[in-house]
């Protein structure tokens, strides 16, 4: 055995050993183990190292001490493999690797839950004693296989309750492959369901992040022929709600503004009134895409053709989108508004504001407006503070940006690692 061999083979036992006495759940503790060079060691013997934990290793794979049989698994598909290259695992691997850990960690059926459950069920039970009993049922794994068992039994049918409280079921406890199976069969009945169980399917689905599934759900909605499975106000609104949740980059809220325009003018053409809610997921859409003008278009279609007053929440979309693009004019009038409608002003709002004042050169109105958010105990950030008082600095009024900042400490709104913090910033940047 050479010398290289001999360091290699020293140093994976060491990293195994240190992992089972450790008890790591994840290898990134095994690789970090590791010095350089015997990382380089092991990616060239690497072939050979499996065999030789095998007989050298004081814990074998196929009898490995309990605290380390939970990452024997991952050690053996990611740990080992990732030697052979320098890159990262590719998304194809990676997603096998997950399919593979979640089948190894699927739950196991409480056979003792399952058949008191079943206990519960008279011999000739309906759908609403079916309902009765899932509702109750805590553990969704047992919902799942007694629904699977009732559609087994003669002369018992589903009816829209029973799909549905499987469907929240599965759908909280994020067992998503056996919600699907439970959707599909409502997909199949022709004419079947209700307008609240479809919104439910769609809500998961997207809280699944499987939005093409969730919008084909929908089509089938509007292609339903009952009426009462037909889309609602509340169906527009969780898709609004997962479209403006895809990304925080302007470019995507861009282009899924798109089919958000598009969703709400077919909405309106259907006949269905929009509330609150969908006129201010098209205000934060716009906004969150750049379009500002857009949103103020809305916002001020509201009131005269919408019949729908703005809330809180309309003012603070507005004021963040257009401090963001520096019209601070406009976003002072709208806030005056704000607070004359009864509205305050988030802490969001009255941040954007201050730091837009500042930056535009307003550095009198982002003081007095920092005041008066702080009146309101309304919190400002760190961002905040730095903002308004390297402007006040760089008008060579050094004095009164330390006076400020003693201020804000007697007020308790600045700790004492943030307030040193800043007082170096200041010296380092405008100190003589």
């Amino acid at each position: 055995m050479n010398r290289k061999t001999f360091q290699f083979q020293s140093s994976a036992i060491e990293a195994v050993s240190f992992a089972a006495h450790r008890s790591v759940s994840t290898c990134s503790e095994l690789q970090f183990h590791l010095t350089n060079s015997n990382m380089i060691a092991l990616r060239r013997y690497s072939s050979g190292f499996y065999s030789f934990l095998l007989k050298q290793s004081p814990f074998g794979f196929t009898q490995i001490h309990p605290s380390f049989s939970a990452i024997s698994h991952q050690f053996h598909s990611t740990f080992l493999c990732s030697f052979y290259s320098a890159k990262a695992p590719s998304r194809s691997f990676r997603r096998r690797n997950n399919k593979r850990l979640k089948a190894a960690n699927k739950p196991v059926l409480d056979q003792a839950k399952f058949h008191n459950s079943i206990s519960q069920l008279p011999p000739r039970f309906t759908a609403e004693e079916l309902f009765n009993v899932i509702t109750l049922e805590q553990d969704p794994l047992v919902c799942w296989e007694l629904f699977n068992w009732a559609a087994q039994q003669p002369r018992f049918r589903h009816d829209v309750s029973t799909y549905h409280i499987t469907i929240k079921k599965l759908g909280v406890a994020k067992m998503y492959e056996e919600m699907d199976v439970v959707v599909n069969q409502v997909l199949a009945h022709r004419s079947f369901g209700s307008e609240p169980l479809y919104n439910t399917i769609i809500y998961f689905f997207t809280e699944a992040r499987k939005l093409t599934r969730a919008v084909n759900i929908f089509k089938h909605m509007r292609n339903n022929r009952k009426l009462d499975c037909r889309p609602s106000i509340r169906t527009y609104n969780i898709l609004f709600t997962a479209m403006l949740s895809r990304g925080r980059d302007s470019y995507i809220n861009h282009m899924y503004m798109g089919t958000i325009r598009c969703l709400f003018r077919q909405m309106v053409n259907d006949g269905i009134d929009p509330d609150i809610f969908s006129l201010n997921s098209m205000i934060k859409g716009y906004v969150l895409s750049l379009h500002v003008n857009d949103a103020l278009r809305v916002f001020h279609q509201m009131g005269v053709v919408y019949k729908c007053l703005p809330n809180a929440y309309s003012y603070d979309y507005l004021i963040y989108g257009l401090c963001a693009q520096g019209r601070t004019n406009n976003a002072r009038e709208l806030c005056d508004e704000m607070k004359k409608n009864g509205f305050t002003p988030s802490s969001k709002s009255y941040n954007s504001l201050v730091n837009a004042l500042a930056i535009a050169g307003e550095v009198e109105e982002a003081v007095h407006y920092l005041r008066e958010m702080i009146e309101m105990r309304k919190s400002a950030d760190d961002i905040t503070y730095k903002t308004i008082l390297d402007e006040i600095c760089s008008r060579g009024r050094f004095e009164e940006a330390m006076g400020l900042l003693r201020e804000l400490q007697n007020k308790d709104l600045v700790d004492g690692h943030t307030y040193r913090k800043l007082i170096h910033a200041m010296e380092d940047d405008f100190g003589d």
